[in-house]
């Protein structure tokens, strides 16, 4: 059995209305549900039904369902990783700069602890 990817498709059959297709495309996608649907819907009368319909069927069989670990997490988390399968360069550098702006903070932190501030002292021989 294969581990699952986060960056991979899958069925949303939690927030489903017939198969999960459209729930799982505005999931992988990060756009709405709603707007998916009537996407889908438009193409389906418009005259490219002769390829969506069938498409949606295959996409609804094949496609696997979204494992229960992927569907308990955070929206912050539902946005990250909706990120990483549309620019995973972007999400990379978006990463390595929350990294950077957290190590600076943390290096202000140190060096105001470290300084010699004698109310600082004072606080902390109190808490002693």
């Amino acid at each position: 059995m294969t581990t699952p990817s986060r960056t991979k498709f899958y069925l949303d059959k939690q927030n489903k209305k017939w198969m999960g297709v459209c729930a799982g495309i505005a999931d992988y996608t990060g756009f709405d549900v709603t707007l998916v649907r009537i996407a889908v819907a438009i193409l389906t009368v418009v005259g490219a039904g002769g390829f969506v319909v069938p498409a949606y069927f295959i996409a609804g069989w094949i496609a696997p369902t979204k494992p229960r670990e992927f569907v308990a997490q955070s929206p912050e988390q539902t946005k990250f990783w909706q990120g990483v399968r549309t620019s995973p360069k972007r999400t990379v550098r978006d990463v390595r700069s929350r990294f950077r702006e957290i190590d600076r903070r943390l290096a202000d932190v140190e060096i105001y602890v470290t300084s010699s501030n004698g109310r600082l002292a004072r606080e902390i021989e109190e808490l002693r």
